[in-house]
Formats: structure tokens, sequence, C-alpha cells
């Protein structure tokens, strides 16, 4: 395994440590709880199925070869995962759009979220033929209410992450701290994504609850401001009570700082 491949699987591992660690996350583990040694444990074991991910980049070209191998070390990592979490997966569904992500910065040797994202949409678009028969929970859902879920998410060229990173750089230019520039990406990508977890817990009016919840919050000036983070607070506490966990966006907001990161 290479330095660059190394690379990436670190930055990957730091960008899920800081998505776990970000506090106050609504509805979501983080800081606050006391199984945050056992995330920072699950992500670290991810480290080496994203090495060898980037490491699978021989063609230098997206191929459906390359494909299906990163499908079949992608399940390979999952399960490896589990096992190391005593067979919890706290980060499942995370491996999806991260390594797809590590790819593709491995072949395209860059750092722009445009390029990167543009090479993870072709990567996806192929079929694997060697994935499971049987629907995921996931894909059952979105067939059901019609979401993207996290295949199209990423047929779609991951436009959520770029809309996270968009609202990085706003933040961050508004002279936002760190957090609440990394909490106003998160509630961008709540605000509007389709959460294949979210419909299946909570249905359709739980979905729309946290998008709306989300955008209470943006709309009263984001958490920069004293309205806005009274508005996190409230937001937060309304999604534990009604036990809403809005898993999918906390995994696309770390696949955002993964590509942050490498910039």
């Amino acid at each position: 395994m290479g330095r660059e491949e190394e690379r990436l699987a670190r930055t990957a591992v730091d960008a899920l440590l800081a998505e776990a660690e970000l506090t106050p996350e609504p509805g979501l583990p983080d800081a606050r709880d006391s199984d945050i040694s056992a995330l920072r444990w699950s992500a670290r074991s991810l480290a080496p199925g994203f090495a060898a991910m980037a490491a699978a980049r021989r063609t230098g070209e997206p191929t459906r070869t390359l494909r299906e191998e990163l499908g079949a070390i992608g399940r390979c990592t999952e399960r490896s995962m589990t096992v190391a979490n005593g067979g919890t997966p706290l980060h499942h569904g995370a491996v999806w759009p991260l390594g797809l992500l590590v790819a593709s910065a491995a072949l395209v040797r860059g750092t722009g979220v445009n390029d990167i994202t543009a090479m993870a949409r072709q990567l996806a678009m192929f079929p694997d033929r060697r994935a499971p028969r049987r629907p995921t929970t996931g894909s059952a859902v979105a067939t059901r209410y019609g979401a993207a879920g996290a295949r199209g998410e990423a047929r779609a060229g991951f436009p959520h992450v770029r809309r996270a990173t968009a609202a990085l750089g706003k933040a961050r230019g508004a002279g936002l701290c760190e957090p609440q520039a990394r909490l106003d990406a998160l509630l961008t990508v709540m605000s509007t994504l389709q959460d294949t977890g979210l419909l299946h817990t909570g249905g359709p009016h739980g979905l729309r609850e946290v998008q709306n919840g989300a955008r209470a919050v943006l709309d009263a000036g984001g958490t920069g401001t004293e309205a806005g983070w009274q508005a996190l607070q409230d937001f937060d506490r309304h999604l534990r009570t009604r036990n809403l966990s809005p898993r999918g966006s906390a995994q696309l907001l770390a696949a955002a700082l993964f590509v942050d990161f490498l910039r």
C-alpha cells in the first residue's frame, strides 16, 4: 500500500471522526453521548478498507471491473467493521459514499469537489454484477417512496456533498467558527435530502419534520446567530424526543468533509 492510498484513507477516517465529534448534532450521536469512543473505534476500523479502495485504481480510469471491485471491497469492509464493533455496524451506510469518493480522488489525483464527484458519478453508473440480489432496507424504501437513495445520490454526482462544501465556504466567509460552519453545512443537507433511513423509521411525515426543522434553523440565521442557535437546540430536543435520527445527512457531511480536508 502506497503513501497516497494511506493518506486518502486517513483523510476519510478523519472526516468520519470530525462528523462524529461535531456537537450538538440534531438527533444524531455526538460528543455528548457515552458511546463516542465506540464511534471513534468504528471510524478507525474502516481505514484498511478505504486504503484498499484507493489502491484499486490500477486501470487509471472508471470501468465496470473497477466498480465491481470497489463493491466487493466495500462489502468486506462493512463486515469487518461489524465484527470490530462487536456485531454493531455503527458506520453502516458510510462506506458507500466515502469509499466511492476515496476511489474517485485516487483516480483524478485532484482535490476539486466537482472533479471528484464527477468521477464518482461515472463509477456509480456501472452496475455491480456481484452485488447481492436481495434488496436492502434503503433500496426498498427508495422504491416505495420514489426517493433517490444512496445509489441515486451517487449517480447524480453527490449533489448534497457539493451543497455542503458550498455551505462550508459560505459560512467560513461570513466569519463563523469551524463547528458552526460544519453545523450549517449539515443543516443544509438535512433541509433537502430524501433520507431513506428517516423514511423507514418515521415515514414521509418524519422526513418532513427533519427537513422543515433544518430550514427553520437556517432561516433564523443559522448557528452563528443567537436565534439560530436557540432554534438548533429546540430542533435537537424535538428530534431526540421523536427518535428521528438523520444519519444519511451525517454520512454526507462526512463525505463533504473528506473532500474539504483534501483541499
